[in-house]
């Protein structure tokens, strides 16, 4: 047996909580990855895991142990990775989730120059606006938008996302211009919700130190960013989403933007992993690369004061992570 080896497989299935899930990221055998386990037990003469049919534990045994394979594999990995980094580049599967919209709009058209440069990654890149647990689908890292609920998590702000209320022309047209806020109790709204806990987002507007803080009647709420655009282009209403992705529809005078002089709340962006994920060599070079593209986009940019301090919460009436999207 391959002590090596098995201690990562018993941390992969304690990390997924499934032995078919361990497999699968670490792209062996189940029965591979169940023999490493029951030959690992074996060799120590303790029992590591409870076993369900649909769920797996660690016994006290079993906690003890892992977190003892954590700090082996991460020291292993660091001296492998101290003597080659100046002779190879980072190489391997890396597994990174990130919102729809800003991987349709930014990641995926800048990811040329990521393999320019790491030529031997290979990016599996998860586009979805669910939200995915990190640990136990075998995710790398992710970038997230808006509140961190998650403490299990490590985050690094790289970015910030702005909002821009806006219309079709044809909306306009019918409707009007609302010249403040509270009008738009009075117009016809386009709500976005949480993929995550269902939740309507609310609209929030400040200028001038008045702040206004509301849950609007929508027509119709949606849950991805592209339908939610879709929606403002197609007349459905008023849709208050990332200037980044809205842009271009302003520029070329499909949607006319609302409010100019209201600011709506920005949100955070962070790259997180797991605290217990030793953070690779292939990680840490896509966090910086990802710093790296945020800073140089106009609409995404940190600020000065941004990086000044740790990142708080968001409070509880603040968008959630989806509509960052």
């Amino acid at each position: 047996m391959n002590k090596l080896q098995a201690m990562e497989v018993f941390v992969q299935v304690v990390d997924a909580g499934s032995f078919t899930r361990a497999a699968e990221t670490l792209q062996l055998p189940k029965a591979t990855v169940s023999t490493l386990v029951q030959a690992l037990e074996a060799s120590l003469a303790s029992k590591l895991l409870h076993r369900t049919t649909r769920h797996v534990s660690v016994t006290s045994d079993g906690a003890a142990y892992y977190e003892r394979c954590v700090r082996i594999l991460s020291d292993v990995r660091d001296a492998e990775e101290s003597l080659s980094r100046h002779r190879f580049s980072p190489s391997g599967r890396l597994r990174v989730d990130t919102p729809t919209g800003l991987s349709t709009e930014i990641l995926i058209p800048s990811l040329p120059d990521f393999f320019e440069r790491y030529p031997d990654i290979t990016l599996e890149l998860g586009t979805t606006d669910r939200p995915v647990d990190l640990i136990e689908e075998g995710v790398d890292c992710a970038v997230r938008a808006g509140e961190l609920l998650d403490t299990n998590l490590i985050a690094r702000r790289v970015g910030v996302i702005n909002f821009v209320t806006c219309a079709s022309p044809a909306y306009v047209e019918r409707y009007g211009m609302p010249m403040h806020p509270r009008d738009l109790e009075r117009h016809r709204c386009v709500n976005y919700f949480s993929a995550k806990n269902g939740k309507i987002s609310n609209w929030d507007y400040t200028r001038d130190g008045e702040r206004i803080d509301m849950t609007l009647p929508g027509v119709i709420a949606l849950n991805d960013s592209g339908a939610y655009i879709q929606a403002g282009l197609s007349g459905l209403g008023v849709i208050n989403m990332t200037d980044y992705l809205l842009n271009e529809h302003l520029a070329t005078g499909k949607m006319v933007r609302l409010l100019p002089e209201w600011r709506c709340d920005p949100l955070p962006v962070h790259v997180v992993y797991p605290h217990n994920r030793h953070l690779s060599a292939k990680v840490r070079v896509f966090v910086e690369w990802i710093s790296e593209l945020f800073a140089n986009h106009p609409n995404l940019r940190l600020q000065p004061a941004d990086t000044a301090a740790p990142v708080p919460p968001l409070p509880s009436s603040a968008r959630p992570a989806g509509q960052g999207d």
